[in-house]
């Protein structure tokens, strides 16, 4: 297994001026915390990376490093259009909760209750859930047990041996990642409520944290300053023109939109108390000893010293200093993460064009939060060091 690359050498040399104190970042912290990634980034090979950091729920800086384009010498800026792959689960659930909010959904009502048909007989397209047919256990489903991953089932049905969506464990018994349980939830509203997600996303998110640069699906407009991806081992993967809405991945957006996303998170803007700390509440207990591969029953006791959980889209765990949640965003060619502390309502977020990105986010984010107890062991498993 391989250590943070730089970590001891950065963390040693910048920890005194670049870690957050208790009333935020100097200019000169921001400095050495640039400084300090712009090396790192040269010393893995990372194509692009962008970043965020959050202080009491303001935007406190935006920068981006790096090319968008390499080979043609296109540089990465923050208003330039990236992938927000799975960051995007973290948004929906969020529009969720202003649902919530305004009693159209219920966190632990079957969602059974709101589709006039029974979800099998749903058949076409995309919304096909003719497979459950004999899987009584889809009524059991809830808002709540689809947003925290305690489905059951696989991310995808295509990575079943026989293609076919199916329960692996009782819907919350166990947290299982599951990218279809995002499509069913999305069905639910679109079909049950009558709702256009991609009119109610960007109206009810987007616009109201003034994301002018993101859409749940391709805007031509995109093309002009767009990031392509790059994988481990440098290959080029040209950016995905993504046609459908998906509630599980297809958000693209840029550095300076997710900040102001994740600072309006942070803060709770658009939701009620009750609401927002359900976004954060340890709804599915997370046992595992890593997110993937997903359908484990092995368990590893440093998730329980942290608590660690499936909040509402998000994850949650805690330290000596307070609740912290995070939310990761990765294909081969895309590394995002936001991690946030409550307390302090402090944010770190990380846009990265270059799935290299992700093997100096350890590093980074002890520079910039100070110690936290992210677990990057579950989340990268066998990158890094114990």
């Amino acid at each position: 297994m391989r250590r943070f690359l730089t970590a001891a050498a950065s963390i040693t040399a910048l920890a005194t001026a670049a870690q957050a104190q208790p009333d935020g970042w100097t200019d000169a912290e921001i400095a050495a915390l640039d400084a300090s990634i712009q090396q790192m980034m040269a010393e893995e090979e990372v194509v692009g990376l962008a970043y965020a950091l959050i202080d009491q729920g303001e935007v406190e800086h935006v920068a981006a490093f790096g090319y968008r384009n390499l080979e043609n010498g296109w540089p990465l800026e923050t208003d330039t259009v990236m992938y927000g792959a799975s960051l995007t689960k973290a948004a929906f659930a969020y529009y969720v909760l202003m649902l919530v909010d305004e009693g159209l959904l219920d966190l632990d009502t079957s969602i059974a209750d709101y589709l006039p048909r029974p979800l099998p007989d749903y058949v076409t397209g995309d919304d096909d859930w003719s497979d459950l047919a004999d899987q009584p256990q889809w009524r059991e489903l809830t808002p709540r047990i689809i947003l925290s991953n305690g489905t059951g089932f696989a991310n995808f049905r295509w990575l079943e041996d026989d293609g076919r969506l199916q329960f692996h464990f009782a819907p919350g018994e166990r947290q299982t990642y599951s990218a279809e349980g995002f499509y069913i939830l999305q069905h639910v509203i679109e079909e049950g409520l009558g709702l256009d997600l991609k009119a109610e996303m960007q109206r009810r998110i987007f616009d109201r944290f003034g994301m002018v640069n993101t859409s749940m699906q391709w805007r031509p407009d995109f093309r002009e300053n767009l990031a392509d991806g790059y994988a481990m081992d440098g290959t080029f993967e040209p950016h995905d023109e993504r046609s459908g809405v998906s509630a599980a991945g297809s958000m693209d957006t840029t550095i300076a939109d997710q900040a102001r996303m994740w600072a309006g998170f942070i803060a709770g803007d658009g939701l009620s108390e009750a609401a927002r700390a359900q976004f954060v509440a340890p709804s599915q207990t997370i046992r595992s000893p890593s997110q993937f591969p997903t359908l484990t029953t092995q368990e590893d006791p440093r998730a329980a010293e942290i608590g660690l959980a499936g909040g509402l889209g998000v994850i949650v765990y805690r330290d000596e200093n307070g609740l912290w949640f995070d939310k990761g965003g990765h294909n081969p060619w895309t590394g995002n993460r936001a991690i946030c502390h409550e307390e302090t309502r402090r944010c770190i977020v990380f846009l990265g064009n270059s799935v290299r990105a992700e093997l100096i986010y350890p590093a980074i984010t002890e520079m910039a939060m100070g110690e936290n107890p992210v677990p990057w062991w579950w989340i990268y498993p066998g990158q890094f060091a114990e």
